[in-house]
């Protein structure tokens, strides 16, 4: 499979163009034009690299950024801007970015830096993936898969999203209500049982065990806690 690109931008003139020369390029490539429809796509799409505009409609792109990284969605992230202040470019990197450009720019400075993000994602991809072999168990959030012993297990939108908030605290006790407002945002048909129901689906699926290996531990009276295996 191709390498997918994810464009979110509204100027549908630049979107073509970049579109068609990835696709020259060997890249699968994919835009949308509103902020929150890049975020949707984002988190779903499993995508190499996402370049992502600053000024859109609905969400601008710092808050995409900023929302996809609390999401644990690790892709890398190119920003454009027409903007040229040194604020801005600071503003993009201190909450995720990994790359910057200013419009107007040349499509072939575009191509090297994607594949410089690419080259860097893939390296810290092996690098950190050496952490696994001590429990046999991998946590992929941006292809939406717990690999356990080499088996791939396909996490639903909402497991992945509940993975992605407690890996911002791990080793932390969380409770259900917690979990409940921060995941599933208190939908007034939801109770913490649904909570139970999807921590046990997670369980079966990291591989849990009472004498073996253990991931999710159930605090009486308190929720959970959570300390997760290597997860990208």
């Amino acid at each position: 499979m191709p390498p997918k690109i994810l464009m979110i931008e509204d100027e549908p003139g630049l979107v073509l163009t970049i579109g068609d020369r990835l696709e020259t390029e060997g890249y699968k490539f994919e835009s949308c034009s509103t902020g929150p429809e890049g975020e949707k796509m984002a988190k779903t799409g499993g995508y190499a690299v996402i370049i992502l505009d600053v000024m859109l409609p609905g969400k601008d792109g710092f808050d995409v950024c900023r929302s996809l990284r609390e999401a644990g969605i690790q892709t890398p992230i190119l920003m454009l801007t027409a903007r040229s202040q040194l604020d801005d470019k600071v503003s993009g990197l201190s909450i995720g970015a990994d790359d910057y450009m200013t419009k107007p720019f040349e499509i072939r400075e575009l191509l090297v830096r994607i594949e410089a993000l690419r080259r860097r994602a893939e390296m810290k991809h092996q690098e950190e993936s050496t952490a696994v072999s001590d429990t046999g168990v991998y946590i992929d959030l941006q292809r939406g898969l717990i690999i356990n012993s080499g088996t791939e297990y396909p996490l639903s939108a909402l497991e992945t999203k509940l993975l992605g908030y407690v890996a911002q605290h791990k080793d932390q006790i969380i409770s259900r209500e917690e979990l409940l407002a921060s995941v599933w945002g208190y939908d007034m048909g939801m109770t913490t049982r649904t909570i139970d129901v999807h921590i046990a689906r997670l369980r079966r699926k990291l591989g849990d065990s009472k004498n073996g290996k253990k991931f999710v531990y159930t605090v009486r009276g308190a929720g959970y806690r959570f300390s997760l295996p290597y997860l990208n």
